[in-house]
């Protein structure tokens, strides 16, 4: 099990980044809520893994912090729960509001998430309260570091990003189309948006 990685962020396309570890290009999948804190490309990064092994592929997955990692690994354990729907819940929701969700029985904040459906947050609710208590503690922050600008434009990766979270693209479009124009950075956009589909 690769447990994490260390190195120089060599490239970042929402979800997906690439961490040049000693001269080996790492393609790794994070959440935005590990996006939002990632330093400019070039800068070191470090990442917390998770290694998912499929018949047809090696997928991993990295984030800002160590609780954002655990509850990851605790979401994927629920039946009907996948690694891309678990990234997803922690593109839209913060680790303490997933908490507050579960210990308030939030099951309508949950079904908002893409890929979410009543039956999935209710089990959700139910499979995560013993497993949360491992969690604890407030949410530390995500890595340091400004945005750094990408080739595409800023909105066509945020489309990209929220395509591959889970939204149609119908759907993105109205998303972006409400964010202010005075938002330029990827990041923000795709918070933004996220925003937007939570209200």
């Amino acid at each position: 099990m690769i447990g994490f990685l260390r190195g120089r962020l060599a490239a970042k396309h929402p979800p997906s980044l690439v961490v040049d570890v000693g001269g080996v290009g790492y393609e790794v999948e994070a959440p935005m809520s590990t996006f939002y804190g990632l330093p400019s490309i070039g800068a070191e990064v470090t990442l917390y893994t998770h290694l998912v092994v499929r018949e047809d592929a090696h997928v991993l997955f990295g984030f800002g912090t160590e609780r954002e990692r655990g509850l990851f690994r605790e979401v994927i354990k629920v039946s009907g729960v996948g690694p891309r729907i678990a990234l997803a819940i922690l593109s839209g929701i913060s680790v303490d509001d997933f908490h507050r969700c579960v210990e308030a029985d939030d099951a309508a904040t949950l079904v908002r998430v893409p890929g979410i459906g009543r039956k999935t947050a209710e089990r959700l609710i139910i499979e995560m309260r013993d497993r949360l208590k491992l969690l604890g503690g407030p949410t530390s922050g995500g890595l340091p570091g400004a945005p750094a600008g990408a080739q595409l434009s800023p909105q066509a990766e945020a489309f990209s990003a929220l395509v591959a979270l889970g939204y149609k693209p119908a759907e993105v479009t109205r998303l972006l189309q409400k964010v202010e124009p005075s938002v330029t950075s990827t990041e923000e956009m795709i918070r933004h948006a996220l925003r937007a589909a939570a209200g």
